[in-house]
């Protein structure tokens, strides 16, 4: 497998001063998400939780329905990147057959290489878990998830998601280089453990996107806190879908775009 970071030289100057020095900076490999022998993405990922990765990016892309629709899966590391290889149940794979696409989505996009306005903007479910959150709880979400960042810990230099539960606690968190590589590695990992999305909330290190609010609906989130802002649209997104967005969420406080009816 290939090292998650790796420590590189440089120089470093400071206040006029300037050493020698070397830094942990994260790895970024190309993973290609193969179905049945064909390729169907090809992502700019941080090489580790990759079997997570297979099984989030193959639910939130609407490939399949249910972790147990990807009836194998195997990770094979070659010199030019990794191979995420999955074979899916016939009827899931005829399926994808009918909407293939190709794409290299590069780490500050999760959209790159869809091959319609419409699917750009797809239809989503509706949010209907009845969830609720109080503020300090909010709080010990963002303080929950920078405890568990190894890798930013090191590198200063990748996104985080976790999955927060009220009362217990995260439960589960991932990293990567890419924001939206780290929520698929975490709905992967929660789709694996058999932890329903619908009983707590995600949080991310990152802004909020479209493509973010898109993933969390999927997985049946109720609530996304995010230490950063939406954008306009993500904040239209989420409010039809039903999904209450929390924003800005650092130093004890945080703004709520949507459905504020969740936070008490």
């Amino acid at each position: 497998m290939v090292a998650r970071a790796h420590s590189l030289p440089g120089r470093s100057v400071r206040e006029g001063a300037a050493h020698d020095m070397h830094r942990a900076l994260p790895e970024e490999t190309p993973v290609a998400l193969v179905y049945n022998g064909s390729t169907q993405a090809v992502m700019m990922a941080t090489p580790d939780d990759l079997a997570d990765f297979g099984i989030g990016f193959s639910l939130t892309e609407g490939i399949v329905r249910d972790a147990a629709e990807v009836e194998s899966l195997d990770v094979l590391t070659h010199d030019s990147g990794v191979e995420v290889q999955m074979w899916l149940a016939e009827d899931r794979a005829t399926a994808m057959a009918a909407r293939r696409r190709q794409m290299m989505g590069p780490v500050g996009c999760g959209l790159c290489g869809i091959d319609s306005l419409d699917e750009a903007l797809r239809p989503l479910p509706q949010v209907a878990a009845d969830l609720h959150m109080t503020a300090a709880e909010i709080d010990a979400a963002m303080d929950g998830l920078a405890a568990r960042q190894p890798l930013h810990d090191q590198t200063r230099a990748v996104h985080a998601a976790g999955f927060y539960r009220p009362g217990t606690g995260i439960i589960a968190a991932r990293e990567d280089v890419g924001r939206h590589n780290a929520l698929d590695k975490l709905i992967g990992a929660l789709a694996t453990a058999g932890e329903g999305a619908a009983t707590g909330a995600i949080v991310i290190t990152s802004r909020i996107s479209v493509d973010m609010v898109q993933k969390c609906v999927i997985a049946g989130a109720p609530v996304l806190i995010a230490a950063s802002a939406p954008t306009a649209h993500a904040v239209r997104i989420a409010n039809a879908a039903g999904l209450t967005l929390v924003g800005l969420a650092r130093g004890r406080g945080f703004d709520i775009f949507t459905h504020p009816e969740r936070i008490v």
